[in-house]
């Protein structure tokens, strides 16, 4: 589960805090963990804990807070969506329901293969140019018209050899 490398990437998080805000610490150690593991089981919620001297359940509210982390096993792509209120007037909406379709699978879901997760999102920060999605929670996409969809699909899929 956590191996001790880990617990060194953990200590090396918790060293750029003074030693009495170590907790401080605790949203690197998820992303060390879903950087890993693809994603934060309660388990290694327990390892975090225990390590900054957290309550368990303290760590996992950070966790369920913030849609970055992972709460089960994803698919090889997360692919984001924002449906906030200016997304949804711009036709954020139609974006997730597009993918949807493409996909085959519903909001929340992952494809057969393992390839795609399609999760909605909160705000992204970028109203002026919705719909935006954000794919593995690092690459912004604006303007995401179905065209543009598609073109995304298809290359994330040609990426990965399975198109």
């Amino acid at each position: 589960m956590i191996t001790e490398a880990t617990k060194e990437r953990f200590a090396r998080e918790v060293a750029k805090y003074p030693a009495d805000q170590k907790q401080s610490a605790v949203m690197a150690c998820l992303s060390i963990v879903q950087q890993e593991q693809g994603w934060v089981s309660a388990e290694s919620e327990a390892v975090i804990a225990e390590f900054l001297d957290m309550a368990e359940i303290a760590v996992h509210e950070v966790t369920t807070f913030y849609n970055m982390y992972n709460q089960r096993p994803v698919g090889k792509f997360k692919l984001n969506v924002c449906t906030n209120l200016p997304c949804q007037l711009r036709d954020g909406y139609k974006a997730l329901h597009h993918l949807e379709s493409r996909l085959g699978i519903k909001m929340g879901e992952t494809t057969a293969d393992g390839m795609f997760t399609l999760q909605q999102s909160e705000c992204l920060g970028a109203c002026a140019d919705s719909p935006v999605m954000l794919v593995n929670d690092r690459c912004m996409c604006s303007f995401m018209s179905n065209e543009k969809l598609d073109e995304l699909i298809d290359g994330l899929r040609a990426a990965e050899g399975k198109a």
